[in-house]
């Protein structure tokens, strides 16, 4: 089955053409039955497979979805709305970025995939490269597994030029030592929304990711 039709992908391309308070307002009811409606029961099916394999995860669509209404309060573009959706779906949900799950974007660009650690806040960033530190080979193998590596590539992320001194020595057998972002992502043509292997697609990216995601939550203190 589909959860979307072609409307959904179409709302947002003339979003993006009139992204103002006006036209969405006079769309709304195309948003509501287009976007919103079968958005929600799309990420409640991915949160009941993921809890599928995670038991922890017992959190509703409404706590994985984040809003549609950009934060405009920092940014030169004041347009209010964003042109796609998006959900994070994790034993936290939206409210804690950091726990390992599954970051989804669908919209008329493209089907965005996301696992790791985006963002990671300075103490967490120590406590993940020592634990790399730590277990070397187990974090090599789940970086070059083939899973992983067909449908992610590699982890990527900015890198620090310079390091604590206790990973300097290790960074030219690991080189993601240097990374202070650990984040792997797939994004997948538009057609996707509309399939009926969306469901299984973002499940086949979920299961790869996993070890991985496992790996930077036991480096955190958290459960994976």
């Amino acid at each position: 089955m589909a959860w979307f039709t072609t409307d959904y992908n179409a709302f947002f391309k003339d979003l993006a053409r009139h992204n103002n308070k006006e036209w969405f307002d006079a769309n709304k009811a195309r948003y509501t039955r287009s976007v919103k409606e079968p958005f929600e029961a799309f990420v409640g099916d991915l949160i009941a497979a993921v809890a599928k394999v995670d038991k922890g995860v017992q959190i509703t669509p409404k706590e994985a979805i984040f809003r549609l209404h950009r934060d405009v309060r920092f940014s030169k573009d004041k347009t209010p709305y964003k042109t796609r959706m998006s959900a994070i779906v994790s034993r936290a949900g939206r409210h804690d970025h950091s726990a390992a799950g599954v970051y989804l974007e669908l919209g008329p660009e493209n089907v965005g995939i996301y696992g790791g650690q985006y963002m990671p806040e300075r103490d967490a960033v120590q406590q993940i490269r020592e634990h790399i530190a730590a277990h070397g080979k187990e974090f090599r193998k789940l970086y070059t597994a083939k899973a992983f590596v067909d449908l992610f590539g590699e982890i990527q992320g900015e890198r620090n030029k310079v390091l604590p001194a206790e990973f300097k020595a290790l960074v030219k057998d690991e080189p993601y030592l240097a990374n202070k972002q650990f984040y792997f992502m797939a994004e997948l043509p538009p057609t996707l929304v509309t399939s009926p292997k969306l469901l299984d697609t973002v499940m086949e990216h979920y299961h790869a990711m996993r070890p991985l995601n496992k790996f930077f939550a036991q480096a955190l203190g958290k459960v994976g």
